[in-house]
């Protein structure tokens, strides 16, 4: 059996995967911040990691995943300034931000869980681990990493030679000038902060005591608090946009490293790619935001875009627009009618005759998570005229364990949907409104429906509807 390969950010090159601890695999993943929607930017690097674990288990891993919230301490600008964008959201709604974020981490979960991703072992809130950030900030402080000026405790990355080396940083070049901004004070543009300072005249929402004075923690420090709490202080796997790596992930490793005295403070870092929308980044600041209720209110199944993801590796950016979903769509409905018909056979497949086909998933999968490759091995067995039915089901169930596309519940959607003028023009009304964001009509004429015995089913090719 051939080795798992990954390809490390740290040393630009596949390596050969190889524990920490033979059978088991700890990895931490970026989660949220929680001020807003998450966008389908956002459910790629959760679907990565999400493949990730789930190849690992298929390979007898016991993984430990770890992925955060952020809920405290994140600015609007990587420079350490700014307003923290929980404040901020928290300001625009008129709630607090503990409230902001409940109901944006809820949020989280349910679209994690509509694309079939599994609960990670820990969760933690970086509100709730402000202790641990503050103790890794005082053992920086004593190793002489960090220093003060007006606004807050920043650590000198002048003290950690090997800063640039995650992400390749020119720090002097004009690329490196442009990464972020200046602070006044700081010794360098790159120094971040550690814990910043809270305005006396201004009464922050989320304060707190600290060896330094009151504040809140920097953007950086939770990750490495926590990770640390969950996973120790040298583990397996970090995961995360590709984004992150030069500013987040580096400041990551600078005071994880020199806060535990350890080199490398993770083995493998693996990163994914963004989507393309036509050149241009997708964010909640540029407005140009995506998310699975909007796929939802469209007629998309959330797993369709499971499957969209499949299709392009995880390093490659992957263009998305109308016509690419609409095709992982139809592909996604296709397969499921096929898993659907396979679910009732009573047959045992033959495991010799299965065998090459197991071969070559598992082998896409161990270079590199190829998921395109195994995704079209998966389709070469429900196509092929060799393989008897028990086979091809025996196969899909076990390459959907990792694909996570639920097949194993798949229903074939049902024919016979009916047409009245007046049923149909109501739901024409709804799709108006759905389009124009007018909720609440949208519920009212569903509901309207829903008393008169009528079941409304959203399919690729729109709204279709029976009687119950």
């Amino acid at each position: 059996m051939s080795a798992i390969h990954f390809y490390n950010t740290r040393t630009r090159k596949k390596e050969i995967f190889r524990p920490l601890k033979n059978g088991q695999a700890g990895i931490y993943t970026c989660g949220p911040t929680v001020y807003g929607p998450m966008h389908i930017g956002n459910v790629r690097s959760q679907l990565f990691a999400d493949l990730l674990r789930r190849f690992l288990e298929s390979e007898g891993f016991a993984v430990t995943h770890v992925i955060n919230i952020t809920d405290v301490g994140h600015l609007v600008s990587d420079a350490d300034e700014g307003e923290d964008k929980m404040e901020l959201a928290a300001q625009r709604a008129g709630e607090t931000a503990e409230e902001i974020a409940d109901r944006y981490t809820e949020l989280w979960r349910r679209d994690r869980q509509a694309v079939n991703c599994v609960e990670p072992e820990h969760n933690p809130k970086a509100t709730e681990h402000i202790d641990e950030q503050i103790k890794l900030g005082v053992k920086l402080e004593e190793g002489g990493y960090l220093y003060r000026i007006e606004d807050g405790i920043y650590f000198d990355i002048a003290r950690f030679p090997r800063y640039t080396e995650l992400a390749g940083l020119d720090l002097e070049g004009q690329a490196g000038a442009q990464r972020i901004d200046q602070v006044e004070g700081k010794r360098h543009p790159a120094d971040f902060a550690i814990w910043k300072f809270a305005d006396p005249d201004v009464r922050r929402l989320q304060e707190w005591e600290s060896p330094w004075g009151r504040g809140f923690p920097g953007w950086h420090l939770e990750c490495s608090a926590m990770s640390s709490r969950y996973l120790g202080e040298h583990f397996d796997i970090h995961t995360g946009g590709i984004d992150l790596a030069t500013v987040h992930h580096t400041n990551e490793v600078a005071q994880s490293e020199c806060g535990f005295g350890v080199h490398p403070w993770v083995e493998y870092w693996l990163h994914n790619e963004f989507l393309d929308f036509g050149g241009e980044k997708m964010s909640k600041s540029k407005g140009n935001v995506k998310t699975l209720l909007d796929l939802a209110e469209r007629g998309y199944d959330p797993l369709a875009f499971r499957y969209f993801f499949l299709q392009a590796h995880y390093r490659q950016q992957q263009t998305f627009n109308d016509e690419s979903m609409e095709a992982a769509a139809r592909g996604h409905s296709r397969l499921v009618a096929l898993a659907a018909d396979l679910r009732g056979v009573k047959d045992r497949g033959d495991p010799d005759k299965q065998a090459a086909h197991r071969t070559q998933f598992r082998e896409a999968m161990a270079d590199d998570l190829n998921a395109p490759k195994a995704l079209a091995v998966l389709w070469d067995v429900v196509r092929s005229g060799k393989l008897s039915s028990a086979d091809q089901r025996d196969l899909l169930l076990e390459f959907d364990a990792v694909l996570g596309l639920d097949l194993a519940h798949a229903e074939r959607a049902q024919e016979g949907y009916e047409s009245d003028p007046r049923i149909d023009g109501l739901l024409k009304q709804r799709e108006a409104a759905r389009v124009s964001r007018d909720f609440a009509s949208a519920d009212r004429i569903r509901d309207e429906l829903a008393a008169e015995g009528v079941e409304l089913i959203d399919t690729p090719e729109g709204p279709r509807w029976r009687r119950s």
